[in-house]
């Protein structure tokens, strides 16, 4: 009985490690298609502007292009584009090491984080566009 359990215990751990896959891609290696499951398949946010969020409900996804004009705060900036500002909170993280100044025009994507007296975007994506 002991040897039966051990052996089934043996075949459930072993079957993840031969189900992984990944290794090294290149010019002597074998050409193995790998093919990645899982995510969202749909529609994205549209690009809109700082206006129409201002009249958007709370937790709505959105995409801006404008410019960061200033820092006002430890993750908090003024966004503007051509229709207004806007507050922004974009977290140390999502920067990915990206030197983005005044006169650089970018993209950024988030939700509308809206309150009683007070609006702003939380930043979940940034993007600088060239």
């Amino acid at each position: 009985m002991k040897k039966l359990t051990l052996a089934a215990l043996i075949a459930l751990c072993s079957t993840p490690v031969l189900a992984q896959q990944g290794g090294f891609n290149g010019p002597s290696s074998q050409n193995v298609q790998q093919t990645q499951q899982g995510g969202f398949s749909g529609p994205s946010a549209s690009l809109t502007t700082v206006d129409k969020v201002k009249s958007m409900s709370d937790d709505a996804w959105v995409m801006l292009q404008g410019n960061i004009e200033q820092r006002v705060g430890d993750d908090t900036y003024t966004f503007r584009d051509t229709t207004g500002t806007l507050t922004v909170e974009i977290d140390h993280k999502r920067w990915n090491g990206q030197t983005i100044t005044p006169k650089d025009k970018v993209q950024l994507e988030g939700k509308v984080d809206k309150d009683w007296s007070n609006l702003e975007l939380d930043v979940k994506n940034i993007k600088k566009i060239q």
